[in-house]
């Protein structure tokens, strides 16, 4: 591994914060309405950590830290500009807000966006480097644990224990995979994270074994992969030039996040044109291929694509 955001000097690693518990149905809604009642109060993080906060969520102290974390690394919320405050963010407020496009996480659309604000962003050192570094398709937890260890050693990064890059690891792959079904347990019992019915990591035969799964998404809409790739684009390049090896493969790529084929990819870029009035056009000009930009786009008008996974004819449940 030698480029992407967490080979760059000053990369700040992130192995906890969850408290060990993955993110589960309802936390981002409810954090959100509890930062959006207090927005503007210049002291408005306490409700994360005063005395109601418990009665308030309904869940233990830890649990309440692990609602925080998840709901700041999904981009709903973010430290406002007081050191003791914190906001709504645009995309939260688009997707959990009064006229919210999906408050309860029912539509795969808010799965796969939340997805991409977690593994394909580099915040959070472990879901983006098994996305978006780790070289084989079957695995073991302690494969993916060795390999955080080396980078660790090898970017010199401070204070990184052996038993937090275990707990990560545990976390993260209760996030993607499915528990085992108890005896005389649910189908709702199994599924601990919302991002296990994406099915981009399941169990395989031997004990401890898990496969990551390439391949076409067909829950995958147009509008989140079109926010994934000019997010891609925003931070990798200022040119109005990206190329399908870029798209498909860079770190933090969509082709690399949401475990795409090639081919997947070369589909979904065709169709760039119709779907975004001529914003975006894919070329194979001279045997390059790539994508063109006519314009800058800023955050509100990324935002303005992923609308278009909740239309009505889109509406799905996710295979």
């Amino acid at each position: 591994m030698s480029r992407g955001p967490l080979c760059q000097d000053g990369y700040r690693h992130q192995l906890s914060g969850h408290e060990t518990f993955p993110l589960r149905y309802g936390w981002l809604k409810k954090a959100f309405d509890s930062v959006s009642a207090m927005e503007g109060e210049p002291d408005n993080k306490s409700v994360f950590t005063n005395e109601d906060s418990i009665a308030r969520f309904g869940v233990g102290k830890n649990m309440v830290a692990s609602i925080r974390h998840w709901a700041a690394a999904s981009g709903v919320i973010e430290d406002g500009p007081g050191p003791n405050s914190l906001r709504t963010t645009p995309l939260g407020r688009r997707v959990f807000g009064s006229q919210g496009l999906d408050h309860y996480m029912e539509h795969p659309a808010t799965l796969w966006l939340t997805h991409w604000m977690l593994s394909g962003r580099p915040a959070k050192t472990t879901w983006f480097w098994s996305f978006n570094y780790f070289p084989a398709v079957t695995f073991e937890r302690e494969h993916l644990v060795r390999g955080i260890e080396k980078l660790a050693r090898d970017r010199a990064w401070p204070r990184v224990a052996a038993a937090t890059v275990k707990r990560d690891v545990d976390c993260f792959i209760r996030t993607y995979v499915a528990r085992p079904p108890a005896v005389n347990g649910t189908h709702e019992d199994t599924l601990e994270s919302p991002f296990t019915e994406l099915g981009l990591i399941k169990s395989i035969g031997k004990r401890d074994g898990f496969r990551f799964v390439r391949g076409p998404k067909s829950t995958l809409g147009r509008g989140v992969f079109l926010y994934a790739l000019i997010d891609l684009w925003r931070g990798y390049s200022s040119a109005r030039t990206l190329s399908f090896e870029a798209i498909a493969r860079e770190p933090g790529s969509p082709g690399r996040v949401f475990l795409l084929d090639e081919n997947d990819v070369a589909d979904r870029l065709v169709g760039l044109e119709g779907v975004t009035n001529g914003a975006f056009r894919w070329s194979e000009t001279a045997g390059l291929k790539q994508v063109l930009r006519e314009g800058e786009v800023g955050p509100e008008e990324m935002l303005s694509f992923v609308d278009l996974d909740y239309d009505a004819g889109c509406r799905q449940e996710v295979a």
